[in-house]
């Protein structure tokens, strides 16, 4: 899968992977969606934002869990 609104510079946010070149990490719009914030508020929060960079973040956050195993909970 290519990325193309992915950008790491390790000159910028600690090279931690962010929207575009701006200082806004994939992490942070994750976390925003996961609250439960929409669309159209998160677009309001980050005016540089556009529509695709939220569903690429969330594409890149899903083939990121994808690639390793994460440490889970097993209740049982």
């Amino acid at each position: 899968m290519r990325f193309t609104r992915i950008t790491v510079d390790p000159l910028q946010m600690g090279g931690v992977p962010c929207i575009r070149g701006l200082r806004i990490p994939v992490a942070t719009i994750v976390d925003t969606v996961a609250e439960g914030v929409g669309e159209k508020e998160i677009i309001t929060l980050y005016p540089d934002l556009e529509p695709e960079d939220i569903r690429e973040a969330l594409r890149y956050a899903a083939e990121a869990v994808r690639e390793r195993e994460l440490p889970l909970v097993v209740h049982g």
